[in-house]
């Protein structure tokens, strides 16, 4: 009964973060991996623990345990976010939270084992409270790495990044272990750490969300904006009309008509996927997630196999040329593999 009770808390918790998933971004079966992923990371700790417990002394390894925690449990949601897996706040979330989620599963389990004999209440409430430390920070860095990820990808391709978008993401990654050593060095009345604890980690979230929520729109309401405004002046065969196309008309010179053809088709394939590829998040959000027709799929399905044709006849240097034009970020790569998962690619 007290394994029970132990566990309860954390699978309660896995599972209302991840029913917040209405756009189905991680599937069980990855969240099942996430899970376990957390409970190596436990496995991982307990081992280092032994050791920094033989060279450090109580009131240092309480500062320094969280950290380790935090670095462990972050590596699988680190690999997640540099494979461009987590690009939005809720994905990110429920990652962080299955990897924290499967720590808290181990780390019961050691309490149960190895510690003393405990009642079955304290056993769910130590057990509602360490799951939500441990998910909640998980989850915060998580969102940390997926910021770091989404700026590190603009910086590189020479577009401008808000200051305030490099300080949140600082912010995110310094945050979470500061809550968990604040949690571990002072200890309260458990009902009043339980619900400071709660507090804090959920107006944290809210306020990430929110943030996130702003830097989305960014990205959908003026990158949509320009690529419409793209694709009608190649379409009107007036490229000079926009920033993009002047770019693309200056150099013009440096290619034969026509690859020069093939670069501006290339270019109005990207846009047309990445057009529809939003429109398609974008109905999602709104809850108008009304399945496309089969001409739909088809013609969406016949211009990436175009598209990649493309891509792969145009010479290295044409396709670097226009690099700053065809770029999927995180966010777009997600939205296309959405898209032709839709049209059953």
């Amino acid at each position: 009964m007290s394994v029970v009770a132990a566990l309860l808390p954390v699978a309660i918790y896995i599972f209302v973060v991840y029913r917040l998933d209405s756009f189905s971004l991680v599937s069980v079966k990855n969240l099942l991996l996430l899970v376990l992923c957390g409970i190596a990371a436990a496995l991982v700790c307990f081992g280092l623990f032994t050791i920094t417990g033989r060279i450090l002394p109580d009131s240092v390894s309480d500062y320094v345990n969280p950290l380790l925690e935090e670095a462990v449990k972050a590596i699988p949601l680190l690999f997640l976010a540099s494979r461009k897996k987590t690009v939005f706040f809720i994905d990110s979330v429920i990652c962080g939270a299955a990897v924290g989620g499967g720590f808290s599963i181990l780390e019961n389990l050691f309490y149960l084992i190895l510690g003393e004999s405990l009642g079955i209440g304290t056993v769910l409430f130590r057990g509602l409270e360490v799951a939500l430390v441990h998910m909640g920070c998980s989850a915060i860095i998580s969102v940390g790495l997926m910021f770091g990820v989404r700026l590190s990808e603009r910086i590189r391709s020479g577009l401008a990044v808000k200051t305030g978008d490099k300080v949140m993401a600082a912010f995110l990654l310094i945050v979470s272990p500061a809550l968990h050593i604040l949690h571990n060095s002072f200890h309260a009345n458990p009902i009043i750490q339980f619900v400071t604890v709660f507090g804090a980690l959920a107006l944290l979230l809210i306020w990430i969300y929110q943030y996130d929520g702003d830097m989305i729109h960014r990205w959908l309401d003026r990158g949509l904006d320009k690529q419409v405004s793209l694709l009608m002046s190649i379409k009107d065969g007036q490229l000079g009309d926009t920033k993009t196309g002047r770019f693309l008309m200056s150099v013009k010179d440096n290619f034969p008509p026509e690859v020069f053809f093939d670069v501006i088709c290339y270019v109005q394939l990207y846009v047309e996927l990445s057009v529809a590829a939003k429109s398609r998040f974008m109905m999602r959000e709104a809850g108008m997630d009304m399945p496309l027709s089969e001409p739909d799929k088809e013609r969406y399905l016949s211009q990436y196999t175009e598209f990649k044709s493309l891509e792969g006849r145009l010479g290295k240097s044409a396709r670097m040329t226009v690099a700053p034009v065809v770029k999927f970020y995180p966010a777009d790569r997600k939205s296309l593999d959405d898209l032709l998962e839709e049209c059953g690619k």
